[in-house]
Parts: C-alpha cells; structure tokens; sequence
C-alpha cells in the first residue's frame, strides 16, 4: 500500500491493484476509510474534522490525485502529493 501524503496524523495510500471509480484510502488513529475522489466516503468510516481537512487536500491535489489513480491502474510507481500545512 503505498503512501502518497501524510498530514495532521492522517496517512493517504493507494493500491495498485484496485479498480472501480478512482478512490484512495485513509487513515487516522483507528479510524479508516475509502474516500472517492469527490471527497464522499465509500465504505467505512472517519472523523468528520479530519474528513473536511482530506476534502481540502483533495480540492488542492485533484490532478495530481488523478495522475496517481491513472499510474497505479498502470502498476507503475505513484508520485507523493504535498501534504496540507
């Protein structure tokens, strides 16, 4: 699972081997979580002010989110997104 951002405690990854609508997965503490690239939760769940700093992220980083999601289809190695500061 590689890791493309860490920010806040909050740790994005996405798999190579995953298909369906582009997506990544997110981390914080014990929570977990899919978010899709509309910044709507998927499947499990998140704190909801750690899920507005993600949907800043991704309004910030969405070409490179979807370069990333277009690279990993690929199998191919994914760049690091700047984190939010």
């Amino acid at each position: 699972m590689p890791t493309i951002s860490r920010f806040y405690g909050i740790v994005i990854y996405m798999y190579h081997d995953e298909h369906g609508i582009p997506h990544f997965h997110a981390k914080y503490q014990d929570e977990a979580c899919v978010i899709g690239l509309d910044g709507k939760i998927l499947e499990g769940k998140f704190p909801k002010k750690q899920l507005k700093i993600v949907q800043v992220w991704i309004f910030e980083n969405y070409e490179a989110l979807i370069l990333n999601w277009e690279l990993a289809q690929e199998g191919e190695a994914m760049i690091r997104i700047a984190p939010l500061e």
